[in-house]
C-alpha cells in the first residue's frame, strides 16, 4: 500500500453522505480525583471537578462522520425529555442531521455515566430501557429510511443492543438496501449476529464475533482466522473486519488471505467509543470510493487516534493525515 498516496487521499471524505442507524445515549463523564476512602463504606470518595456530555453510541458514529467532512443523516430514537434534546442540539452543532430521530415517550434517553479519578474509571451507571420500540416508532423509522436512501452512500448499523435494531426493523431495511445495491456496514451485537446476512462489513470485537457464531474463544491468531471464516462462509458477508484492542485488527474477505493491521496506538487513555470510531471510518472511505483494504487501513489509523484521548472522542482528517505523513 502507498501510505504517501492514501495520505493525499484522505479529502475525498469531505461531503460523502452516509446514514447512520442505530442506538444513540449520552456519555455523561465526571472527572475528579481520590484522595480518601468513604466512612461509610470501602470505597473511593471522587472529588469531582468536571462534568462533561458527549453524544454515544451512533450518535458518537455521525460525530465521528461529520468531524472528518463527511455528511452523517442520524436515524434513532432518543426520549422525550431534556437530555435528549440536550443530545439532539449538540448533534446538530457538530453538523449531524437529526431529522430523522424519533422522540418516544415510553423509553428514556440512555445515559452512561462514568467516573472517572484521573484516567481511572471508578464506576459506570446506566439509565435506559432496552426493550424494542413500539410498532409505530419502528415505521417512522423506516419510512424516514425508504425517502432518504437513494440520497446516501451507505448505511451503517451501529446496534447497542438498546432497542432500536430489532428483528422487525432488519427484515425490512436489509432487503431494502439491497434493492438499492447500497453499501451497508455493522457493528453488531450478539443477539442479531446471524441476522447480518449479505452485509458488505461487520466490525465485531473478538468477544462478538465468537458469541456471534458459538464458537469456543480463540486462544491464537489461527484460531481466530477460522472464526473470521466461519462468518464469512455463514452470513455471505462480503468481508469481515475483527477489532482486537491492543493486537489491532484482521480483515477477512471472500476472496484473498486474511491481512492483519497491528495497532497504530501509541499510548491507551480510554477505549470508550473506539469501535465506533473504527465503523465510521471504515464506512465513510468505503463510501467515498476507497478499496477495502484502505478503508480497513485508515480505520486502524483512526482507533490508535481516539484511544489516546480521554473520554468519548473524534478524530479529524488532519490528525490522520499527520499520522500517515
Amino acid at each position: 500500500m502507498d501510505i504517501k498516496r492514501l495520505a493525499t487521499q484522505v479529502r475525498r471524505l469531505k461531503n460523502t453522505p452516509v446514514m447512520v442507524i442505530g442506538d444513540m445515549m449520552v456519555d455523561r463523564y465526571l472527572q475528579g480525583e481520590v484522595h480518601r476512602l468513604s466512612p461509610e463504606a470501602p470505597v473511593p470518595v471522587v472529588d469531582v471537578s468536571s462534568e462533561k456530555y458527549m453524544p454515544g453510541g451512533a450518535g458518537n458514529v455521525a460525530s465521528n462522520i461529520a468531524s472528518l467532512g463527511g455528511r452523517p443523516v442520524l436515524v434513532s430514537v432518543v426520549g422525550a425529555d431534556q437530555t435528549g434534546e440536550r443530545l439532539l442540539r449538540s448533534l446538530s452543532q457538530k453538523g449531524v442531521r437529526v431529522e430523522g430521530v424519533c422522540l418516544d415517550g415510553d423509553r428514556p434517553t440512555t445515559i452512561k455515566t462514568r467516573v472517572m479519578a484521573g484516567h481511572q474509571q471508578v464506576v459506570r451507571f446506566d439509565k435506559e430501557s432496552r426493550t424494542a420500540l413500539s410498532r409505530a416508532v419502528t415505521e417512522r423509522l423506516m419510512k424516514f429510511v425508504s425517502s432518504r436512501i437513494r440520497s446516501v452512500n451507505a448505511l451503517l448499523i451501529s446496534d447497542y443492543g438498546k432497542g432500536v435494531i430489532n428483528e422487525a426493523f432488519l427484515a425490512e431495511l436489509l432487503p431494502m438496501a439491497r434493492r438499492h445495491k447500497k453499501l451497508v456496514t455493522v457493528d453488531p451485537k450478539i443477539e442479531h449476529f446471524l441476522r447480518y446476512r449479505q452485509v458488505d462489513c461487520l466490525t465485531p470485537n473478538v468477544k462478538e464475533a465468537t458469541e456471534g457464531i458459538r464458537a469456543l474463544p480463540p486462544k491464537s491468531q489461527k484460531d481466530l482466522e477460522r472464526i473470521g471464516r466461519d462468518i464469512l462462509s455463514r452470513l455471505k458477508s462480503r468481508s469481515v473486519l475483527v477489532t482486537q484492542g491492543e493486537k489491532g485488527m484482521t480483515l477477512f474477505r471472500q476472496k484473498g488471505l486474511p491481512i492483519h493491521i497491528p495497532t497504530m496506538a501509541k499510548e491507551v487513555f480510554d477505549v470508550t467509543g473506539a469501535g465506533d470510531t473504527v465503523i465510521s471510518v471504515l464506512t465513510l472511505a468505503l463510501a467515498a470510493g476507497f478499496d477495502l483494504v484502505e478503508a480497513a487501513y485508515l480505520s486502524n489509523v483512526a482507533a490508535g487516534l481516539v484511544v489516546a484521548k480521554l473520554g468519548t472522542a473524534v478524530v479529524t482528517q488532519e490528525e490522520i493525515v499527520k499520522v500517515l505523513k
